[in-house]
């Protein structure tokens, strides 16, 4: 089993940052894949940013040149900063690991935006 650990959720001005983090631990066999997913209300879940095992990373047009996602390996966590934070960033954000070619979900963050 895998357990995720996720942190740094919280209630922000519009304009402001926050950063979020999602720390692995337990059965892992490597972490082919670590993203962060978020759901609005009333909306479908989607991508916001992913790192593969190669380093290469993915965002969602809505949040490139504003967030940027990081691995610390040695400790199996990721980290999403989130800058420039606009109302529509509000949501629960949700880390995604996949190894062992399994995947596994954090419990969610909320990250509410006031305008």
């Amino acid at each position: 089993q895998v357990q995720l650990v996720e942190s740094g959720g919280g209630l922000v001005q519009a304009g402001g940052s926050l950063r979020l983090s999602c720390a692995a631990s337990g059965s892992i066999f490597g972490l082919n894949v670590m993203a962060w997913y978020r759901q609005a209300p009333g909306k479908q879940r989607e991508l916001v940013a992913r790192i593969i095992s190669g380093g290469r990373t993915n965002y969602a047009d809505s949040v490139k040149d504003r967030f940027t996602l990081s691995r610390d390996n040695a400790n199996n966590t990721v980290y999403l900063q989130m800058n420039s934070l606009k109302a529509e960033d509000t949501a629960v954000y949700q880390c995604l690991v996949v190894t062992g070619g399994a995947p596994y979900w954090g419990q969610g963050t909320q990250v509410t935006v006031s305008s």
